[in-house]
């Protein structure tokens, strides 16, 4: 079986952890005696995560919300100290990849929306910092807006919170996923049929309303199921160690 310096060298140059400026402190956050025998994937590094994953066999967590944010982990105490001991106690790593993810061109949460969606011809869409974190594209053919609503409903497997403005054909779609309400402007400014992200926003009404463009937020936990499940196929098939997605159903 793979070590765990052997997985997580191979994220942190398939991810280009060290390329980004984030928040989160992306790569190993809490490491474990070194071997991988079962990876567990999961949106959030939370402790229900983290006894779903033991429950499972799971010695490795790959999240895209880690515990490890800024100095958060100054001071190992209250929540901090309890999920860092589990961690320990049960010989649990756990790895986060939280912008690398979103921004990635394959397995990233965007580039498998789009995949889902069916969309083509994409470009970087979504400038946070320095870097662009989505995607624009095209559907293959212009389909009604009520249409795409409900394709993004079987796609995601929720009910979507949408800001109908825009068009009743569509067919040029932006995609980021979170919180990433305010990137409705950047849609607008160019024109797109619609933008889909996770999180709604009061910030992003009236915008989508003065740009007369449709806007679709589909749950932040929802969109970004897509890059972890992705990851987890990628290690399976490349080192042949087997891996789990930890799915909470969180409805936000």
């Amino acid at each position: 079986m793979p070590t765990l310096r052997m997985i997580t060298d191979f994220l942190d140059r398939e991810l280009k952890i060290s390329e980004f400026s984030d928040a989160s402190n992306n790569g190993l956050q809490v490491q474990n005696s070194g071997q991988v025998d079962r990876i567990a994937c999961s949106v959030d590094g939370s402790m229900e995560s983290f006894e779903a994953a033991q429950d499972r066999g799971a010695d490795l967590v790959i999240c895209h919300h880690g515990i490890s944010w800024g100095d958060s982990l100054k001071q190992i105490t209250g929540l901090n100290y309890q999920r860092v001991s589990y961690l320990v106690k049960h010989d649990m790593a756990l790895y986060a990849c939280h912008l690398p993810l979103d921004a990635h061109p394959v397995h990233g949460n965007n580039a498998q929306i789009c995949k889902a969606l069916g969309l083509q011809a994409l470009k970087p869409f979504g400038l946070y910092g320095d870097t662009e974190l989505g995607f624009e594209g095209k559907l293959p053919r212009t389909m009604s807006y009520e249409q795409f609503k409900r394709k993004v409903a079987r796609t995601m497997g929720n009910e979507p919170d949408c800001m109908d403005f825009g068009k009743d054909k569509v067919r040029t779609v932006a995609v980021v996923s979170g919180g990433a309400a305010g990137e409705v402007d950047e849609a607008g400014r160019k024109g797109l049929d619609v933008y889909l992200s996770g999180e709604p926003a009061l910030v992003a009404y009236s915008l989508a309303q003065e740009y007369g463009i449709n806007a679709v937020f589909a749950g932040h936990y929802a969109t970004e199921t897509f890059g972890v499940r992705a990851l987890g196929k990628l290690l399976t098939r490349r080192f042949k160690v087997p891996h789990t997605f930890i799915d909470l159903g969180i409805p936000f």
